[in-house]
């Protein structure tokens, strides 16, 4: 992806409607490459921020852009095939692992679907079993698995590896890692210093509202505002 991919937002206040918007007045270009870790405490508007880029949300004030287009230019459909999302609890559907890889992409064949899967680390012989009997590990590979069957430019994740055990949790960050490596942007919401240390190519830290600090961990790093460094894991 090019800078001219990059997600870019303009003047954005975004939250609920009737009351005090979680996000203020925000101008901010996304790196679209690698791996960017949105950082800082519960309440900042690392979520809101995620959700708005694929139009799960949208601003109450101001613009969101992507590929140089407002976001609501895109057609819904059009935009989550590009922009894929994967959250902290995998959804899950009714039926066999094969049928919920078919919900993103319905005429999915046997062999690709098996080769998604073996690409994020399961083994196709999975696709026959119901996937209520995944692991969470598994289940959140199989939505990320679900996700790239459209091919996205863009994956979000929102604390993917919250509800995962240290084993399942390290699965998931390698698979976030190859994916940036291989080309996918990866955006990452964080509460965990140690994954973003881990996983972080850029960093925005976001507090009460607003960008606080955006940049590589070395920068963060020298910041001398206390809850930047806090939010980053500075040593």
């Amino acid at each position: 992806m090019s800078s001219a991919d990059a997600f870019e937002l303009v003047g954005v206040d975004a939250g609920p409607v009737d009351g005090d918007p979680i996000l203020r007045s925000i101008d901010l270009v996304l790196p679209a490459n690698g791996v960017t870790v949105l950082a800082g405490p519960s309440g900042a508007g690392k979520s809101t921020l995620l959700r708005l880029l694929n139009r799960l949300d949208d601003p109450v004030a101001g613009e969101v852009r992507w590929r140089g287009r407002a976001l609501t230019d895109w057609s819904p459909t059009e935009l989550r095939r590009q922009v894929a999302m994967v959250f902290q609890r995998p959804p899950l559907f009714a039926g066999t692992v094969c049928d919920n890889l078919r919900v993103a992409l319905p005429d999915v064949d046997l062999e690709r679907a098996g080769h998604v899967l073996e690409h994020v680390g399961l083994g196709a012989d999975l696709l026959e079993h119901d996937a209520d009997t995944l692991s969470g590990g598994e289940a959140q590979r199989m939505c990320v698995a679900r996700a790239l069957l459209t091919d996205p430019a863009v994956l979000l994740a929102d604390e993917p590896t919250a509800a995962l055990d240290r084993a399942a949790r390290a699965t998931v960050e390698d698979l976030g890692r190859m994916l940036a490596d291989s080309g996918v942007a990866v955006i990452w919401v964080s509460h965990d210093t140690d994954q973003l240390r881990r996983l972080a190519d850029h960093v925005i830290v976001l507090a009460d509202g607003a960008v606080r600090a955006v940049g590589h961990l070395d920068e963060l790093d020298a910041s001398t505002d206390p809850l930047v460094r806090q939010s980053v894991g500075a040593p």
